[in-house]
Order: C-alpha cells, then structure tokens, then sequence
C-alpha cells in the first residue's frame, strides 16, 4: 500500500509556493507560483501587443493577434522545445493560469452583457433578422454534416449529441466585437452594410450563446439523460430568477448615482461580488461560470453613470492583461502538430470550406431576397463569416468536456484564424462604394468670392463640450444679414476609436436607430449635451445646422474631416485649437493628437482652414442675438490668406451687435512709423500706379464699407517687429482677432523674429498668443484655399460619418 502511494506521489507535480525567498537564497522564481505568474502575463501582453502592432498595416482585429500569439507560445510551436515549455509553462502552473484567464474572461463577459439591450432587439429590421437567422441556420445544418464525417474519421468515440452540437454551433457564429472592429477600420460602420452587418451579427451572437447553453447541458449527459434536462431547467430557473431579482436590485442602486458624481465604491463592489457569485451558481447547475457573468451584464440598466462607471473600472484591466491569458490558455491546448497527413489537412481544408460556405450562402441568398445590391450582399457575406473569442469559448469548452480531441480542436482554431483573416481583404475587394462627391469641383471652396450674397456653409469641428459655447458664439457673429442666402453650418463631432472593445459602440451616440445597443460612457451624455445645444440654437436663430458624427482613430481623421468637408460643400473648416487657456494666462495641452489632426487638416483641406485659439469668445455660455456686442480686429498685412480672414471679418461685421477694425500695415520710414493714415476713398492720389491683388481686394473693400458707421480701416505705418507689437497692443482690448496663417508683404517678413511654437497658427496667431501679450481676445487664424493643395486620403474606402437626417433613413 506504502509502495502504490509512493508511486503515485512520483507521478503527481508538488503543487507550487505562492512566493520565493529570492535568488540570493537559492529559490528560482519559476518554481513558484507568482513571480512565474507575472513572466507569464508579461510575456503574453508583449508578443499579443508585437503581433497586433505588426498586423496592423492589414487593418486585422486584435483577436488575431491574440489567437497567434497563444499558438506560438504553445506546443505548436515555442513549446517544441521542452525546455522552454517545462520552465515558462509547467504543467503544475496551468491551473493558475488558467483560472486566472477565466476570471478575465468571466468580467469580459459582464462587459459583453452590459453593451447589449435586449429591448432594442425588437427595433432590428426585418432584413437583419432575416440575415441572422439565415447565417445561423444553414451553417448550424452544415456543421451537423461536418460532424458526421469527422466523427466517421478523426473523432471517433466522442457522444454524438453533445459533438453535433458544438460543430453546429462552432460554424453558426459570428463574432460581434470582432464584426465591429473590422468595420470600424474599414471605415463602414455607418454604411448600410454596416448597419445591417451588426444588426445581425448582435442576433446572431444572443442565439449562439443559447445554442452553446444546450450544448454545454447536452455534453454533460455522461450518467443519464435526465442529468441534461436537469441542467437546463435549473439553468432557465436560474436566468427567470434574475431577471425577477436583479433588475430591483441595480435600479436602487441606479438612481442613488446622480449625473455628474462619482459612483459610490459599495455600489460598484456589489455588482462585481453579485457577477461572481452569478457566476458561482451557473458552474454549480453544470453550464458555466461564464453564463451567469453575462446574464447579469444584460441585467444592469443602461442608462445614467452607473453602468460607465462599471466598464470605466474593469474595462482596461480586464480586456488589456487577463483576456490576453485566456487566448493563451487556448493556445497551450492547440498542437498544430496533430492535423499530420493528407486526410488531416483534407479535413481541415473541408472544415474552412464548409464553415465559408454556409455563412457565405446563407447570407447571400436571404440578401438578394430582400433586394439587397450584389455588391453589398457579398460584402455582408464575408462580414458574417467573422469568428473570434466566443468561437474560442466554444471550442475550449468542448475540449474541456472530451467532446473535442487535440486534432479536431486544432482544426476548429486555425478554421477560426483564417476565416476571420481573409474577411477585411474580401470586403475590400469586393465593395467599394462610391465616394460621394469625391474630390468634386464645387464652386464655393473659400469665403472670398465674387458674389458674397450666396449661402455660406461653415464645417465646424469639435472635441467636447468645451468647445461648444465659444463656437455657438462665433456662429453667431457669422451668420450675416437677412438678404443673404444664409448660413448652413456641419457641426462634426470628432470621436476617437480606440482599442477598447467598448469604443466601438460610439457609433450608436448620435440616434438611436434601432440596433441593439447601448451607448455608454461619460463621452456619451457630453454627446447628448452637443447635440442639444446645436439644435436648440437652431430654433433660436435662422442658421440650418446639421449635427454629424465622424469616429476614427485620431491617426487618420483627418481624412473624414476633409471628405465631410468636400461632400458637404463647405466653404471653411473651422477647428479648435489643442490648447486651452489657464486661469493665470498660460496655455496648457488639451491633447497632442488634435494638433497633429489641425496640422493634416491644414495640408488636406479641400476649402479654407481656420484654427479658432479660444480665451473664452463670448463667456462660458452662447450668447443671444440680442446680446452680441464685439468688437473685432483684424490684422492685414497682406496675401491670400489674410484676403480671406478679411472676407471672413466683413461677414461677421454685418452682424449688427458686431464693430469691426481693419488694421492694414504698410513699411514706412522712420518719421512715418505709427502713424495714422486717414482712409480717403475718393483721393486717386493715394492709388499707385500698379496694383497689386491686395490694393484690387482693399479697393473694393473700401468701396463696400464706405457707408457703414460698424467698420473703419485704418491703415499704420511700421518698419519692424516691435511697431506692429506696439500697434496691436493698441487693440488688445478688442473680443475677437483674425488674422492669415501666412501674411505676405514687406511688413509681414518681419514676423519672421516671432518665434513660432505652434507653426500651424502662422506667425501673426503666435504673436497673438504669446503669454506676455495682454490680452482676453479668441484669435481666428485662417488659411485660405489654393488649388494646388491636393486632398489626399490614403485607402480610405469610405467616411464614418453621418448625420441626423442620414440616421432617420435607417431607424
């Protein structure tokens, strides 16, 4: 008895020491359980992080990466070498790690609920319902005569129920989060197809998890039948039970979270210790910890902080440290090495086939029913073929439960890789829709132009909601007079697409267009405030404003920017600057992005640019009609860009509550320096005898103004850098500047002593903000519109951008 104990203890591992007592005293930190543990999560981040980096340029969601990177931290290919795998991944080790990744992956699933709203399934269309079930059913029927022939080959012994299942369920998925990502690259989440591609994929998701509920009670059927029914009636008691209790019980603690305040700690404590105890009761009924994690999420309200401040505190280290284990975990148990033979790789070239073919088909056919156009039906074919995390959640949990061997689970995952590999370069391929008013010709490109009565539409971009009263306040001075065509002013929100699984569902902040999801986030309420605030000052004045949404990464939003810009005819993009004024006059970094953004809107722009520098135009609130009293300055020195800030200053100065100074700046001799010069518009003598453009514009601009008591020219003499500081100091008292990014002339050279920090703001804008400059006026800088500017947009297949009255087509 003592000899078969003795032989036992020789074959099982010594369970690991939490910690070491350190290399100074003999304890290697891989023989014990956190130090190893840590190698490990480091190890994983920095080679998922290097893959995802290096799949970038092919636009691959990051769950490729992650998937690879498991497989070659595994046996299939590191892991050949013994060595490695013994010290870095010891068999003693996984059941740390492995429950590790399954807590990540039980909070990442609290995550997945809490971003879906059941309710707004009922507001999906009937052609998304129709692809959903079309791609679930075709694949879930194929994958059931796929089982057949691997269990008649490489699957032999395995339960049939349980198998035919998982296999059905494996090729019916469409991964959301992934779905999502890969149009968000490819810039088609607000596109028809992309609507319609997420509509279905979100349906086609909840039915997966209730077909890999039934499969998980089938495979458990290992005593007798009436185990399974067991498992799901306790499962559906258990899910009724929830919704019953749940909903109360995060109400309460909803409505004690004011907007605006911090979330109370107890409440978010609770919800975290209520999604693992969840958890705790659907592994005891026998489906899976991970069931209860997700039906909780779906439970708690979507609306208010609470919910924001949940993904605010698990979202990053969930998603950014444990997920990653979970792919690895996967990746240990994936020997690429067992798919050996011609039949083997046969099969797994029958599996890819199958798996494309029935989502292909599927959609595709139910798509032409529908009088979808061809091209967007393939295009929405590929899309639904995307796998990705609950197609490896099925598969582990059937290897887990023997209903899966090493060969076939091998087959499901490189399935899995490639088909969701190939889905960005086929929609690529196939649908490329056509750029609306690309790179059109339209006639009004700039504010200067030859019959100044005609509409003037303005692109205003913005951040957040600090950016909104002094734009409000700047509109409003801009909107002319009532024998005008009038203002059409593109309000465009600029929201980054980060990696944040999360990020993706910004698309829906705008309207709610009756997909079936949520839109949380602080940034999501400041989006609701925006959108208030322009159409309420629509009703207040005479100007059309359409509120859009454009959601990039910051790295390549520019490209929406100036295709909006093109598409909506604008005449000047107006930006906000990427830094913002202190209390004691210095200026502080909003963020270092929106100045590369200005930078590549400057170079791209297909109209006129300007950079509003903001020092608070008008208060912190927008300023009625009524109210408006500015005095605006002007600075002229000379060239096409000061042409157009001078167009741009005569628009607002038709405003009746606006008094514009036009300060044009000519070289003169030392007695002349400072000097005012009276403006006679009827003396030839001050005419020369060539003219150049600026005295052609000044002469017309004198013309105009002759008879308007709201704007004097005067003209000054300088000579150098000190006697326009001196002359603009004079008007430092002014609400508002404008100047040109880069003046022309002989008095404009000598702006080059201005030591330019911001190179975007030219060097007039840099003097204006230099913090010994005493003043409280907001500058706009402009850059007038040249034809040789040629508006490049990389690959760029289409702009997520779109409006109200685009989203009312489609809700």
């Amino acid at each position: 008895m003592a000899t078969n104990n003795a032989t036992v203890a020789s074959h099982c591992p010594s369970p690991m020491k939490a910690t070491s007592n350190g290399v100074f005293q003999g304890d290697s930190p891989l023989d014990f359980a956190l130090p190893l543990l840590i190698l490990q999560i480091c190890l994983v981040v920095v080679v998922t992080r290097l893959l995802a980096f290096l799949l970038k340029p092919m636009r691959q969601p990051r769950v490729i990466a992650e998937i690879v990177g498991g497989i070659l931290l595994g046996p299939s290919v590191l892991g050949r070498n013994k060595s490695y795998l013994n010290a870095l991944f010891p068999a003693k080790s996984l059941t740390v790690l492995d429950t590790l990744a399954n807590i990540g992956l039980l909070f990442f699933l609290f995550l997945v609920g809490l971003e879906l709203d059941p309710k707004s399934l009922r507001r999906t269309g009937k052609k998304a319902l129709g692809i959903a079930l079309a791609g679930i059913s075709l694949p879930f029927v194929i994958g059931i005569g796929t089982s057949f022939v691997l269990r008649a080959t490489i699957s032999k012994g395995v339960s049939e129920a349980p198998f035919l299942v998982f296999m059905g369920v494996a090729l019916s998925i469409t991964a959301f989060p992934v779905l999502a990502r890969i149009l968000a690259e490819l810039k088609l989440l607000t596109t028809d197809v992309g609507r319609m591609a997420m509509s279905a994929a979100a349906v086609n998701d909840m039915a997966a998890w209730i077909l890999l509920a039934l499969a998980i009670a089938l495979s458990s059927s290992g005593r007798s039948p009436i185990v399974s029914l067991w498992v799901l009636l306790c499962g559906s008691g258990f899910v009724i039970g929830c919704i019953l209790v749940l909903p109360y019980f995060f109400d309460w603690m909803a409505q004690r979270c004011p907007e605006g305040e911090p979330v109370n700690e107890l409440f978010v404590c609770a919800t975290l210790a209520t999604v693992l105890a969840a958890g705790f009761v659907t592994d005891t009924i026998g489906i899976h910890a991970l069931f209860g994690a997700f039906v909780v999420g779906i439970l708690v309200p979507k609306e208010g902080p609470f919910a924001s401040a949940l993904v605010e505190k698990v979202e990053d280290l969930v998603s950014g440290l444990f997920l990653p284990l979970y792919f690895v975990s996967s990746g240990l148990k994936t020997n690429v090495a067992t798919i050996s033979g011609l039949r083997s790789w046969g099969l797994l070239v029958l599996v890819i086939i199958n798996a494309c073919f029935g989502k292909i088909v599927g959609t595709v056919v139910v798509s032409l029913l529908c009088k979808v156009p061809l091209q967007e039906t393939l295009a929405l074919g590929f899309l639904m073929n995307t796998k990705g995390l609950v197609e490896l959640i099925v598969l582990n949990i059937g290897k887990d439960r023997k209903v899966l061997n090493d060969q076939t689970f091998a087959i499901m995952v490189l399935m899995a890789i490639f088909t969701t590999f190939i889905t960005t370069p086929l929609v690529m391929a196939v649908y490329k829709p056509a750029k609306t008013m690309a790179r059109a010709d339209y006639k009004h490109k700039t504010i200067k132009r030859k019959d100044p009565d005609t509409q003037l539409r303005l692109l205003v971009c913005f951040h957040s909601t600090r950016n909104i009263p002094s734009m409000l306040n700047l509109i409003e001075a801009s909107r002319g007079i009532g024998k005008r065509e009038g203002l059409c002013l593109y309000a465009l929100h600029l929201m980054e697409l980060t990696e944040r699984p999360s990020a993706i569902l910004m698309v829906q902040k705008a309207k709610k267009n009756g997909l079936p999801f949520w839109n949380k986030g602080r940034n999501y309420s400041d989006a609701d405030q925006i959108v208030i605030a322009f159409e309420a000052y629509e009703k207040l004045s005479r100007v059309s404003i359409r509120p859009m949404t454009t959601i990039s990464p910051f790295s390549n939003i520019h490209e929406d920017i100036c295709t909006s810009a093109e598409r909506k005819r604008s005449a000047m993009i107006i930006l906000p600057f990427h830094k913002h004024q202190r209390v004691d006059g210095t200026w502080e970094t909003t963020r270092a992005d929106f100045r590369l953004i200005n930078k590549r809107v400057l170079e791209h722009a297909p109209c006129s640019v300007g950079i509003l520098v903001d020092r608070g135009l008008g208060g912190s609130t927008h300023v009625a009609a009524s109210n408006v009293s500015s005095a605006i300055t002007m600075l002229f020195f000379g060239g096409h860009d000061d042409q157009e800030a001078l167009a741009y200053a005569l628009r607002m100065a038709e405003h009746p509550g606006v008094n514009l100074t036009i300060v044009r700046f000519f070289p003169a001799s030392s007695e002349d320096v400072g000097e005012i010069v009276s403006v006679n518009i009827n003396d030839s003598a001050l005419e020369p005898k060539f003219e150049s453009e600026d005295e052609i514009f000044l002469s017309e601009v004198k013309q105009k103004i002759m008879n308007n008591s709201s704007i004097k020219l005067v003209e000054r003499g300088v000579n150098n850098y000190e006697g326009i500081v001196n002359v603009v100091k004079e008007y430092s008292g002014c609400n508002f500047f404008l100047v040109g990014r880069k003046p022309e002339g002989q008095v404009a050279v000598t702006l080059n002593f201005v030591k330019r920090e911001c190179s975007e703001l030219g060097s007039a804008c840099n003097m204006l903000t230099y913090p010994e400059f005493s003043t409280s006026a907001s500058v706009l800088v402009v850059q007038q519109y040249h034809a040789h500017r040629i508006l490049s947009r990389g690959s760029s297949t289409r702009v997520d951008v779109y409006s109200e009255e685009d989203l009312g087509n489609n809700s």
